[in-house]
């Protein structure tokens, strides 16, 4: 299963990026095909039109296009700006069609103590908006600062059954899906 992990935050040296690290790490063993999409490496203008197709992309966004539209699955990560996920995040998904009936997962990170939590609930309505089927347990990372490094390595043990948990149940919905679509 094609699985891309889209890291919705702006920001250089971004502490939600190391979540985003970590988890390609984690999903890379799993024997599914996983890329990290990082808002940062593209320069999306705002929408004026949706991609309807790779072949309707412009040019400087083809291997992205080419990327969403073979995902199978979405792991959707941002950090919490003023309540909800970043304009950033909103904006490439946006340039897309709707995702029916592809699974999304929800993780998000803040250096604060509730991690993002408000951010996450947005997310719920917007995967709903897009016609995709949320996993039904997110990840929310409260002093992200904490616990994982820059390079994405994880410093606080105690977080790593919330991880596992995370993408079992993600991984489990990826799986009844697809049986569903065969």
């Amino acid at each position: 299963m094609k699985i891309e992990i889209i890291s919705g935050s702006p920001r250089y040296n971004s502490v939600t990026r190391r979540v985003a690290l970590h988890l390609l790490q984690v999903m890379q063993q799993t024997g599914h095909e996983v890329g990290l999409i990082d808002t940062q490496d593209w320069d999306l203008p705002p929408v004026k039109a949706v991609f309807a197709s790779v072949e309707d992309t412009p040019d400087a966004y083809k291997p992205l296009a080419e990327r969403m539209f073979a995902a199978q699955a979405f792991i959707l990560l941002t950090p919490e700006y003023n309540g909800s996920y970043t304009a950033e995040l909103k904006n490439l998904l946006d340039h897309f069609p709707k995702q029916a009936h592809k699974a999304f997962a929800i993780a998000t990170a803040s250096p604060g103590g509730l991690g993002g939590i408000r951010a996450a609930m947005q997310l719920q309505q917007l995967v709903f908006a897009l016609f995709g089927i949320g996993s039904p347990y997110m990840l929310v990372t409260p002093q992200v600062d904490k616990k994982f490094d820059e390079e994405g390595n994880l410093l606080d043990a105690s977080f790593e059954k919330s991880i596992q948990i995370f993408i079992k149940e993600f991984l489990w919905l990826c799986d009844k899906l697809s049986a569903e679509k065969k």
